[in-house]
């Protein structure tokens, strides 16, 4: 059975983000198709990439990037839960995923998005283009909220039987890819240029 991570896309103060994280996996829980985990990137304090090489070398020499490694690396497929700032992801997601090169490669991503007038989508296509470089493949189906329709307040999220249909149309496509990428990776069909 594949692995997917629900990873969290901001880590400040207040955030949305985790309550609608949190919803993704209740949901996703309910499916028997994969097993489904919570990552918080707030739980493993990146600071602004400190590496001393490349993630290409894959040769680490902080202990918090060799955790974030071994989790992130221990999955075949994500979902990213990403608010839209200034028409792109946060910078907390954006540095996490900058931490690493090959334990994100040869597996599928779906996304998950919210914000003000376009909903995240927005961050979710700079999030397509960071995709591609790392060798995963993003699937079509997409959850977009908006923080004036779908949340009390702009602080409490509100889900709907239209979100559900969407989410779990996009964790077909995320379960599916992962699952169908498994033999490339058991290849190590991944080229670092």
């Amino acid at each position: 059975m594949v692995k997917i991570a629900i990873i969290t896309g901001s880590t400040r103060p207040g955030r949305v983000n985790e309550q609608v994280a949190k919803w993704v996996v209740e949901e996703a829980k309910e499916r028997q198709d994969a097993d489904y985990e919570l990552v918080d990137i707030a739980d493993y304090l990146l600071p602004l990439f400190d590496e001393p090489l490349s993630p290409l070398w894959k040769n680490y020499a902080h202990e918090h990037t060799k955790r974030w490694s071994e989790k992130i690396g221990s999955f075949d497929g994500y979902v990213f839960v990403t608010p839209e700032y200034n028409h792109s992801t946060s910078g907390a997601l954006k540095n996490a995923i900058d931490y690493l090169y090959h334990e994100w490669g040869n597996k599928a991503a779906g996304f998950v998005s919210y914000g003000g007038s376009a909903n995240g989508t927005r961050a979710v296509e700079h999030l397509r283009l960071i995709m591609g470089e790392l060798l995963v493949a993003d699937v079509r189906a997409q959850v977009a909220l908006s923080l004036f329709t779908d949340f009390e307040n702009y602080t409490v999220f509100k889900s709907t039987a239209e979100h559900q249909k969407q989410l779990n149309l996009m964790l077909d496509q995320v379960t599916a890819w992962s699952a169908a990428l498994q033999p490339v990776r058991a290849a190590q069909v991944y080229e670092a240029v």
